[in-house]
């Protein structure tokens, strides 16, 4: 029986490792503090397993119970609840105090447990020593306030998981599952090692909190990076709380990946859009066109039309080396005049050498159809309140370093929509997709993702073909 459980704790250990590896991984690319937490967990429950492997062989002593009951009964369970804590809670307030307290109670946790003294001793063998026989009134008391505030933490952030489930959203059944997996471990653990239970059987709890811990990261998020591999180099929007929720998220992806849905409804926005291009050739009217819809994140291809209801007006844009670089439906004629209403932010690429625009001047006529190759993006971003000013000053910049820096980028242009002054939009033209994977890598870019995360609510992708199009140069503000 002995061998059997040093199996079970050498192969526990060495799940536990694995699973640490693979959430220091993620940090580097997500550094939420849940997964701090659940990662110092997976490390204590390896270096828990790992003394009882070698208790089992070669017998328990001093050293290998003090490791075993430091990690595995009182650092584990812990951080467990203080990883549910950071998951659940939305304001910086609790989360604050909670590393505050999980910090200072492991520290003085861990000093008690390491300089308390080991009660008999010299009588361990090679079965797993309970807690309660061996530690003094000072240990024992340190534990049992451990196990007692973590089971406290466990329940609380079940029942509160549970509450925001039934009326919440996507990120909140998410989080229910990660709380549903996450605390009955960490609750049998405490029990196991609380109470007098045959050793396989605690060995095979912390095997199995380590796997409950790898599982809640790691497997809900399998759908979500099988979206980021279809495009690489990009940044994800970052998550106020949860694994998955709204506005603030890890460092920078890129606009392809957004929240699946915004917190709360709107007048009007993404949902036009998007309807309007998942109709195709169907009319769309005005009324279906204003009715609020989720922002889905969704990639969505066109292959070089739009809808009706979309029809841009006047095309706009810039001439490259003495030819046109077209976009737009119009194929003709002079730019219709726009009333001052439509006066809102907009920027634009003329690069060095182009041509002039002057409303008066006849502009001549494109010769060919657009390149085949040229790749095109229409991105949506849906704002917070108060950040359109912060967003559009950084989005002059962007497309100033853009018209210094990118001979390939042929278009490159930020709206705002007059119905809905909390979106922008990007309309952007590539000469290839080489072209727009050298955009990508550009540190004005990259600069341009990281600092948006802040202001940008929700993002939809729209991949373009060009068909046919037309383009001159985009007038100059006189003043």
């Amino acid at each position: 029986m002995e061998i059997l459980v040093a199996v079970i704790a050498f192969a526990g250990a060495l799940l536990a490792a694995i699973a640490t590896g693979a959430l220091i991984r993620s940090l580097r690319e997500e550094r939420e503090g849940w997964l701090i937490a659940w990662t110092v967990a997976t490390a204590m429950l390896c270096v828990a397993l790992g003394a009882i492997g070698t208790g089992y062989l070669i017998g328990f002593g001093a050293g290998t119970f003090r490791i075993y009951q430091l990690a595995g009964s009182l650092i584990a369970p812990l951080w467990m609840a203080l990883g549910l804590i950071q998951l659940l809670a939305e304001k910086t307030p609790p989360k604050f105090l909670a590393w505050l307290f999980g910090i200072a109670f492991t520290i003085v946790s861990s000093v008690v447990i390491v300089f308390d003294p080991v009660l008999k001793a010299t009588e361990m063998s090679k079965a797993l020593p309970p807690g309660s026989t061996h530690w003094t009134l000072i240990a024992g008391s340190v534990l049992l306030g451990a196990h007692v505030i973590s089971a406290l933490i466990l329940l609380g952030c079940v029942i509160v998981a549970g509450l925001r489930w039934r009326n919440g959203d996507d990120y909140d059944t998410d989080n229910l599952h990660a709380a549903a997996v996450i605390a009955p471990s960490a609750l049998a653990l405490i029990g196991a090692v609380r109470f007098a239970v045959p050793g396989v059987f605690t060995t095979a709890l912390l095997v199995v909190a380590a796997a409950a811990i790898w599982y809640a990261v790691l497997r809900p998020l399998a759908p979500y990076e099988d979206e980021e591999d279809e495009i690489k180099d990009e940044s994800r929007e970052p998550a106020a709380s949860g694994r998955r929720a709204v506005p603030e998220r890890t460092p920078a992806r890129m606009e392809a990946q957004a929240p699946l849905e915004p917190p709360r409804p709107r007048a009007s926005g993404l949902g036009d859009l998007v309807a309007e291009y998942r109709a195709g050739d169907q009319d769309v009217g005005h009324a279906a066109r204003m009715e609020p819809g989720p922002a889905t994140g969704n990639r969505i291809p066109v292959t070089g039309h739009m809808s009706p209801a979309m029809d841009p007006g006047p095309s706009t844009g810039y001439i490259m080396n003495g030819q046109e670089q077209a976009f737009g439906r119009h194929s003709g004629g002079p730019p219709r005049p726009q009333p001052d209403s439509y006066n809102m932010p907009n920027t634009g690429v003329v690069y060095p050498g182009a041509e002039v625009f002057h409303p008066s001047t006849p502009q001549p006529a494109a010769g060919g159809r657009p390149s085949p190759s040229i790749y095109g993006l229409l991105t949506v971003f849906t704002l917070m309140d108060g950040s359109g000013e912060r967003f559009d000053h950084l989005a002059d910049q962007t497309v100033e370093a853009v018209r210094r820096g990118e001979p390939d980028t042929l278009v490159y242009a930020c709206h705002a929509v007059k119905s809905a002054p909390l979106q922008r939009i990007v309309y952007e033209l590539y000469r290839d997709e080489v072209a727009f994977r050298d955009h990508q890598r550009q540190p004005h870019v990259e600069r341009f993702v990281t600092e948006r995360q802040a202001m940008v609510l929700a993002t939809n992708i729209i991949e373009l073909n060009v068909n046919a199009a037309k383009v001159v140069p985009l007038p100059t503000a006189l003043f």
